[in-house]
């Protein structure tokens, strides 16, 4: 349950941070260090080193899930109400990821580029424009051919510019490797309603660690 919850948190931190780029084109480089280095994290000791070794690295998105699944107002400092259009990224990736896993080829594919973006690191920052150019063509050429397309809204203006652009096909990058661990930790759509109340009860105890 801890596992599958800080899984479900980082799916739902990708969806906040896609938001906020879309409609800001704002996004620290330490927010997005955390979820780019998950992508490329591929054989962790385990499920929390995916996310740095600290729960602090997944704090805003422990506060979304427990906002979107509890039945209370929760205390989230990113959100204070549930948030249709977060609610529907989140379902999006988790879908895309089904698709991504029944293509062998596709993943084959994934992780030889991701291999490819370890050997840039020799050159380049995790978060320089040219990496996330990287991550944002894996998502565009591997994951966006799969269908059901993730359509997102934000500000016109700042959508139209490359730069955020890239940033948020890297996010989702992100989102489908953190909806691949949820997978693999036991996670399954029906959890998401079935389990919610052991889901928030596990994120208010991993929050607790924190605090």
């Amino acid at each position: 349950m801890k596992d599958q919850t800080i899984t479900f948190a980082a799916i739902c931190q990708v969806a906040y941070q896609v938001q906020q780029v879309s409609r800001t084109g704002q996004i620290t480089d330490e927010e997005f260090s955390v979820l780019l280095q998950s992508i490329i994290e591929t054989s962790p000791v385990n499920t929390l080193a995916v996310y740095g070794g600290e729960i602090d690295n997944i704090k805003t998105g422990l506060e979304l899930l427990i906002n979107h699944l509890g039945n209370d107002n929760g205390t989230s400092s990113a959100k204070k109400h549930k948030d249709p259009e977060l609610t529907r990224y989140i379902i999006s990736l988790i879908n895309l990821e089904r698709r991504l896993a029944k293509q062998p080829k596709q993943l084959n594919a994934l992780g030889e580029r991701i291999n490819a973006i370890e050997r840039q690191l020799e050159h380049y920052t995790l978060t320089s424009d040219t990496l996330t150019a990287s991550f944002a063509s894996i998502y565009s050429d591997i994951i966006s051919p799969l269908g059901h397309k993730i359509q997102v809204t934000g500000e016109p203006s700042i959508l139209k510019q490359n730069v955020n652009q890239y940033k948020i096909r890297a996010l989702l990058l992100a989102g489908i490797r953190a909806a691949v661990l949820w997978r693999q930790v036991g996670g399954k759509r029906r959890h998401i309603l079935l389990s919610r109340k052991k889901i928030v009860d596990s994120a208010k105890e991993l929050l607790k660690s924190i605090r």
